[in-house]
Parts: structure tokens; C-alpha cells; sequence
């Protein structure tokens, strides 16, 4: 999903962490992090919403760009 924008948390090194994100004009906050790591190009956060949904969230650091990658609803 392409028509994502994030607010993040920017930790003392810098790291950002995902606090709320919008799914079109819908607002989710991020009630907890699951999860987080590392790929070569990527970092990926899987998340829980306020929404009970949990989500993995792609941010690409070069191009500055998230994406949604995982949804699942229980």
C-alpha cells in the first residue's frame, strides 16, 4: 500500500520508531512495537494499532518512504 504517511519517534541516536500512521485519511496509533529489524535496505516495525490490527510497517532510510507490508486483523 502506497498511501501511507508515518509519524515517528526519533530516539537519541537518531532511530525512528513509529508512533502513528495514516491509511489514507484513517489514523492508527501505535499502541506497542512488537518487533523490529534490519534488512540490507530496509528496516521493518511490526506493530500492534489501536485498532487491535497488527501491522509491518517498511520504511526505506534513503528514500525516506514507508509501506505498509502486513495486515492482519484477529
Amino acid at each position: 500500500m502506497d498511501d501511507i504517511r508515518v509519524a515517528c519517534y526519533s530516539g537519541y541516536r537518531g532511530e525512528q520508531t513509529p508512533k502513528r500512521f495514516w491509511l489514507s485519511e484513517r489514523c492508527i496509533e501505535v499502541v506497542r512495537v512488537i518487533d523490529s529489524w534490519l534488512a540490507p535496505d530496509h528496516r521493518y516495525f511490526k506493530v500492534q494499532g489501536d485498532d487491535g490490527g497488527r501491522y509491518i510497517l517498511r520504511h526505506d532510510p534513503y528514500a525516506q518512504l514507508w509501506s505498509l507490508t502486513f495486515f492482519d486483523q484477529t
